[in-house]
């Protein structure tokens, strides 16, 4: 284990059950934009990290079709998540930053959501619903004119 918590050899450890081996996380290094001058044009330190959520072998095929539904919007045709970190200027900073968002991201879409159950109202509830109902009703009713 490295001092992040994280295997030696590169693997991304989403959950307990989910690890993305390193070789399916293509890193790219670019050049940043924005000010800077000659520091941020002359040097790659900006990353994209893409990882191919469609064609990965770290998720069962429930997992994956969670994943390709939740993170839909943000994957392209061939089903890859594309991840750019700038914000550092250090390379590794940006790296370990990508790193840590697309680690979220998947940990966040593979989250389950607990089904709801459907409850009956209480006795107590439904009553002063159709109590308030009833004033209601009779402060509509003296508000009217009377024709005699």
């Amino acid at each position: 284990m490295s001092t992040h918590g994280e295997p030696e050899d590169g693997t991304l450890v989403v959950s307990p059950t989910v690890r993305i081996p390193a070789a399916e996380l293509i890193v790219e290094a670019i050049t940043g934009s924005g000010p800077g001058g000659q520091h941020v044009n002359r040097s790659a330190t900006r990353i994209a990290l893409s990882w191919n959520v469609a064609a990965t072998r770290a998720l069962t095929e429930e997992q994956r079709a969670r994943v390709l539904a939740k993170l839909a919007s943000r994957l392209d045709g061939s089903g890859a998540l594309r991840l750019v970190a700038g914000e550092s200027r250090s390379q590794l900073q940006n790296r370990r930053a990508a790193r840590e968002r697309l680690r979220q991201l998947v940990a966040h879409a593979l989250v389950v959501p607990r089904v709801r159950k459907a409850t009956k109202p209480t006795r107590g509830s439904v009553e002063a619903r159709l109590d308030a109902k009833r004033r209601r009703a009779d402060t509509k009713r003296q508000r009217r004119t009377h024709d005699d």
